[in-house]
Formats: structure tokens, sequence, C-alpha cells
């Protein structure tokens, strides 16, 4: 499938960002700096970046949460709901910091980011520069009634699904989850949006990780990502009884029988280390520690704030 990607040079560097699987690749040439629009199989192949070695001040990728509120209460949220929402005209004025930062891949969350109305307008300002591409990460509840407005303002979706099977995924995340997940799901694929299942990988959905593999290939799903659970947020008092170690988590992934067409990452406490992340009061702070902790907490007042430094983890 050809769709879109970013790329930027970097001390004769070059580096592609892809916004559904939010990975950094070096592809064999130089590419123009900007989207553009490759084949994502492609860029598969190519070696993954990594960003402590490039001579970087400031991020490759990011995660914007402009709203906390959330349609669902899932115990494994790493969210702290007690921080103040921007209002509506100063998510306008974030969204042209991220523009104007340099940032080559942003990833809309929340909170439950399909609740703003101004989504596809907050979309649209980042993309106006031509030099990042952006993606939504969502509990797919609203994305059926959503999906054709979205289609035009997202590079990707990035699905929740923490179970293959219905009963799994609603027992974390309530009644009728798994079904407006799928109905968005397959309302986003038909309206040409390229689809990132993401799994929180726990002890009590391991052994569905398979079948959640097949499930994307049978809904047209791009591919799935499993995301090592972070011990932050609500999501405390379950470390001790779900949280699995990376080397576990890496012994479930790695012998997976991959469908055609679909990308797979795992993405370790380690590799979220060093992650920038814009709150919905306008603060931005980065990972630490294997993504148990924040450090460099500053106000977005400008796209300078926005360039924390890189080292000690990835980006």
């Amino acid at each position: 499938m050809i769709r879109a990607f970013a790329a930027a040079t970097f001390d004769g560097t070059t580096v592609v960002h892809d916004p559904a699987v939010g990975t950094n690749h070096l592809p064999p040439q130089p590419l123009p700096a900007g989207c553009v629009a490759l084949d994502d199989q492609q860029v598969a192949a190519w070696p993954e970046a990594d960003p402590s070695v490039l001579s970087l001040d400031f991020p490759l990728s990011m995660c914007w949460s402009p709203i906390v509120r959330c349609n669902l209460a899932c115990p494994q949220c790493l969210d702290d709901k007690s921080v103040r929402e921007s209002t509506a005209a100063e998510r306008r004025v974030l969204a042209g910091h991220i523009a104007a930062s340099g940032i080559l891949g942003v990833d809309i969350s929340g909170g439950e980011p399909l609740l703003l109305r101004d989504l596809p307008e907050l979309a649209r300002a980042i993309r106006r520069q031509g030099t990042s591409v952006v993606s939504c990460t969502t509990n797919g509840w609203h994305l059926a009634r959503r999906a054709e407005e979205l289609a035009d303002s997202l590079d990707a979706i990035r699905v929740s699904l923490d179970g293959a099977a219905e009963t799994t995924h609603d027992a974390w995340r309530g009644q009728d989850s798994y079904r407006h997940a799928v109905a968005g799901i397959r309302a986003a694929v038909d309206e040409g949006l390229f689809v990132q299942l993401q799994m929180v990988l726990m002890h009590s959905n391991q052994h569905e990780a398979q079948e959640l593999l097949d499930r994307a290939a049978q809904l047209g799903a791009g591919g799935v990502t499993f995301l090592q659970m972070l011990p932050i947020g609500s999501g405390v008092a379950l470390a001790a009884e779900q949280m699995l170690t990376d080397e576990q988590a890496q012994e479930i992934v790695g012998p997976l029988t991959v469908p055609d067409g679909v990308r797979v990452r795992l993405r370790t406490r380690t590799s979220a280390g060093g992650f920038t992340v814009l709150r919905a009061d306008g603060y931005a702070w980065r990972n630490t520690r294997g993504a148990t902790g924040i450090s460099a907490f500053v106000p977005v007042t400008g796209p300078s704030d926005l360039r924390l430094p890189t080292s000690g983890g990835s980006s």
C-alpha cells in the first residue's frame, strides 16, 4: 500500500517516520524533506533508526493529548485525569506550535480524542506546513460516525483492542466496546484510512496475541502494535498483577505468525523511554526510567519548547 510518511535529513542521515506504527526508518537513499508517499512494505524493510545516535535537538515524534475526558473508564489507563483541558482557542495555538516545531510525527491521543469536535481542524493545522504526519489513537467507540470526516485530515488511525475476543476486550473497556471498535475499524478501512490496532499486552490477554493478528487481517487493518503496560496513572494499581517484563513480551510476540500485509511492532517499556508527551494543559514532558517517570516538564509557549533533550531514550 502507498501511504503518507514524513522524511527529514539530519547531518546527512535521512529518517522516515511511520505515522501508523510509530517507528523511524533509514532509507537507502536521501528523500525530499516533508510528507512523502511510500510503499509501506518497502519502508518496513528498511532498518529502524536509533534517535540516540542521531544529532537531534528535538524529538522525531510525540504524543499530544489535547483532551482528558473519555467515555470509558479503563482500569489500565495511564492518563492523569486531574489535568486541566485547554480551551479550543488554546488548542489551535498549540497545534500551530507543533506544526512549526519540525517534529515528523504527531499522535493525537487523550482521553478520547474523537470527543473533540475540532479534531479534524487540529490535525489539518499540524499537517498544513507539509512537514508532519498525524495519527490518532482512539478507543473506536465513535469512529464509525466520524470516519468520513477524519479520512481527509489524518494519515493513520490507531484503534485500541485489548483482546481479540469480545469478552476479553469488554472486560477491560466496558460492555459493547468491542462491537463499537470493530464497526469503527471497518468504517475507517472503507474510507481509505490506514488502521493500526493496538493491544496493551498483559498477563490476562497475552494468549490472544496471535488471534488479534489474524483478526487484524480479516478487518483490513494494516498492522498491530503490542504495547507494554506502563505503571503510571490508573495502571499503577494493576502493575503487580498484569505487567509483563520486556523479556516476557518479546517471548510472546517473537514467535507469532504474521499474516501477509500486516505490520507488527512491540513497544517495550525500554523503547518508550524518552518519548515526548504534550498534555491537555499545554505542558510537555518526556518519559524516563523505562517510561515509569517523567522529566523536562515545561509549559509550551512556542515551537522551541517542544525541542526537549532526547538523550537517554528513544523518540
